[in-house]
This record gives C-alpha cells, structure tokens and sequence, in this order.
C-alpha cells in the first residue's frame, strides 16, 4: 500500500518553470505549499537514469536529502515511433545546452524525415520521495501525432508539435485546463494522488 502524503509543504525537483507551473497548479485542491528547487537553490542533479522513472527518483531523492522536505518530481519526455523510441529521456538534451525546444523540435522533423509514421506518444514519470528516503513513483502515457510545422504559443517543451489522439489541436493550442486533465502527466498525476492523496 502506498504511503499517504500529510506534510504541508512539497518540494517541485525541477528548474523547468512550465513543469513547475503545471504540478503546482494541479495540486492546488490539496491546499499543499508548493516550492521549486530553483527557489531554494537546489543544483539540479545529473540524469544517469536509463528510463524516464529512474530519472524521476533521481531528482526527487536528491531534493528530498538536500531540503529535508518531501519531493515531487517528473521526469517526461517525447517518444517518436520513426526514431525507434527517441528522443526519449534524452528530449530535454536535444534542444542543446541552453535547451532550445524550438531548435530541438525542428531536429526531430528533420530526423523524421519523409518517414511516413508521425507516430509519437509522451511519457511522464512521477517520483515521490520523503527526507527518510521512501518513495513512490507512477508512469502516465498519451498517444497522438506529430506535426509541422508546429502550432501554438501554449505549453512547453515539443507541445507546439504534439496532436494526441481525439483532439484536433495540438498541446500548444489547447486550453491548458483540458491539456491538465489528459495529458501523459496528468495520467500518472492521477495514479500518484489516487495511491497517496486524501480526497481534497
């Protein structure tokens, strides 16, 4: 049985203030103080991990130690059928140093190519780690489409591309109260609240 969350204040482990933004406003029901590791100056932890969940833990564990709070964090990414599953965990690190998704979401075009299968799903993985080192941790999953050239100011990261299935505009067109309710991250959001969150 998971372990319920009751502590008063969480730390986001990311430095992505989109990531941020997202998970804080979707546990604005739990009345849960949310603080970034940006604003307590935690140093962002290298991602060893092979799979989206291990990256997740990697980030919360070491928040979780360092603050002495409990953690959330998120590990999410795009996987293209054409490219046989990349750029996976490596999504963030396609848009270069400065993580330019602009500049990342023209090189998985490019990479595509005349490929016919614009196939693509995201995934996100949701780690939950308190300061004595337990943890918890859900994977969420939504397919779609990619398309070009990208459409949409909204979300972040390769949304402006993303057209999942059933809907007919992309992640960065949709209103974000729809996206929060079926996107990948909000699929595991759902796991992780149902397994550790009392009824708001």
């Amino acid at each position: 049985m998971a372990r319920t969350f009751i502590e008063q204040r969480l730390i986001i482990a990311s430095h992505n203030p989109g990531k941020v933004r997202e998970l804080g406003e979707l546990l604005l029901p739990w009345s849960v103080e949310v603080v970034s590791a940006a604003q307590l100056s935690l140093p962002e932890p290298e991602e060893t991990g092979l799979t989206f969940i291990e990256n997740a833990k990697l980030k919360a564990d070491s928040a979780a130690l360092m603050a002495n709070l409990p953690a959330l964090a998120d590990d999410s990414g795009l996987e293209v059928n054409a490219l046989g599953g990349a750029p996976g965990i490596y999504s963030a690190r396609w848009g270069g140093p400065e993580k330019d998704f602009d500049a990342a979401m023209v090189r998985v075009n490019e990479e595509i190519g005349n490929n016919p299968d614009r196939g693509a799903r995201f995934v996100c993985a949701l780690a939950l780690t308190w300061p004595d080192g337990h943890s918890e941790v859900f994977e969420g999953t939504v397919n779609g489409a990619l398309v070009w050239p990208p459409r949409g100011e909204r979300g972040f990261g390769y949304d402006p591309m993303f057209l999942a299935d059933g809907d007919t505009g992309t992640y960065g067109e949709i209103d974000p109260e729809k996206k929060h309710a079926n996107s990948h991250r909000a699929a595991a959001f759902r796991k992780l609240i149902d397994a550790c969150f009392p009824a708001a």
